[in-house]
């Protein structure tokens, strides 16, 4: 089963760090990753492997959403198939 994780907010040291520890600590394989910087924003989009997440979904989520707001970060984990369905024109 696939996920899409999105972070976006003001740049700083770590944001990739902390987001692919917590990632691989709970044994979820990132598929593909792409993020940007515009001026002092960073946003970043990854499509994870959660077929072996160690922890349940809900869980997981609720960390990803822990680090942001550490962090000052809008972060958000959806499955793969809810996002399309929310990104269907």
């Amino acid at each position: 089963m696939r996920s899409v994780v999105t972070i976006i907010g003001k740049d700083k040291v770590g944001i990739i760090a902390n987001i692919s520890g917590l990632l691989a600590d709970k044994n979820v394989n990132i598929l593909d990753i792409n993020q940007t910087v515009m001026q002092e924003y960073f946003t970043m989009i990854m499509l994870v492997d959660i077929s072996n997440l160690s922890i349940s979904l809900v869980d997981l989520k609720n960390e990803l959403e822990k680090i942001g707001k550490e962090m000052g970060l809008s972060v958000r984990l959806q499955r793969e198939d809810i996002f399309n369905k929310m990104h269907e024109l």
